[in-house]
């Protein structure tokens, strides 16, 4: 039986940006099935050999979870594509609620060896693309009656060593994303719009972890539910609540009393062989 608990998210609307595959696509279909309106704004109009499912695909399976879908194709680095998105999705569904900066790109090469061009991507996605979706649905935020920015994006700590080890450029990228979320959540405070962050613990098995981190990653990753589930329990919370956090997963779950997070395993049994992922620390 339908109710109102399991679908916290009726009648309410979700623009994101990514989302053909991997996380942000756990947490559309998530959202779907609490009963969210499901906007994806992305670049993945066909098949790609390596990173399977485009925005099309992700939103028939929106649709087959019980949601509403709007696929739209564009660039989250494009302002007239993004601010055309969110005109799409106020048209489509009357207003938005909620909005997931989830496209990132990723590159951890050593600062010597990097490629300014993919440094500038990495900036133009991750930082400036989180800026600009945000900006862009601000006015349709302030009139929402419970809305939420969620940015992937870590907690920033300036230890010295997560800079040699992942990369400077790649680091730059997301701490700018958190710092997205720092500056909104004090900036629409007083409009009661929660602006927050959301940050795997473990690695997450998806496909930039197997291109780039490699296949061997995934024994030791947690599926892409575990931040879908995370990210419903902080979407679901009302207006006016934490702003300017930066959370990670499973300190959300635990947080809501979840003591199991087997169920989360990509390989069973692999707790004690987890990964942890960039800028986490071991457990304590």
């Amino acid at each position: 039986m339908t109710t109102e608990n399991n679908r916290p998210l009726a009648g309410r609307t979700l623009i994101m940006s990514g989302g053909s595959r991997g996380i942000g696509e756990a947490i559309a279909l998530k959202a779907a099935r609490a009963g969210a309106n499901i906007a994806l704004l992305a670049k993945t109009a066909e098949p790609h050999p390596k990173l399977p499912g485009t925005v099309f695909t992700a939103a028939k399976a929106v649709e087959e979870a019980g949601g509403q879908a709007l696929p739209i194709v564009g660039d989250v680095r494009d302002d007239e594509q993004v601010a055309d998105a969110v005109a799409q999705t106020v048209e489509r569904f009357g207003g938005i609620d909620i909005v997931v900066n989830n496209a990132s790109a990723l590159d951890i090469t050593r600062t010597e060896d990097l490629a300014m061009k993919k440094y500038d991507l990495m900036q133009d996605i991750n930082a400036r693309g989180a800026f600009l979706l945000s900006k862009t649905a601000i006015p349709h935020l302030r009139a929402s009656s419970n809305a939420h920015i969620l940015t992937l994006s870590p907690p920033i700590t300036l230890d010295p060593k997560w800079f040699a080890e992942i990369g400077t450029g790649y680091t730059i990228s997301k701490f700018a994303m958190t710092l997205v979320t720092i500056g909104l959540a004090a900036e629409l405070k007083a409009d009661d719009v929660a602006v927050n962050s959301l940050w795997p613990h473990t690695t997450i098995d998806t496909a930039a972890v197997r291109n780039i981190l490699g296949a061997d990653m995934v024994s030791a990753s947690r599926t892409p539910q575990i931040m879908a589930d995370a990210a419903m329990a902080i979407l679901s919370r009302p207006a006016g609540g934490p702003t300017g956090e930066c959370y990670v997963d499973d300190e959300v779950l635990a947080a809501e009393g979840v003591t199991d997070f087997s169920e989360y395993l990509v390989t069973p049994g692999a707790e004690a062989d987890l990964e942890l992922d960039f800028w986490m620390d071991p457990w304590t």
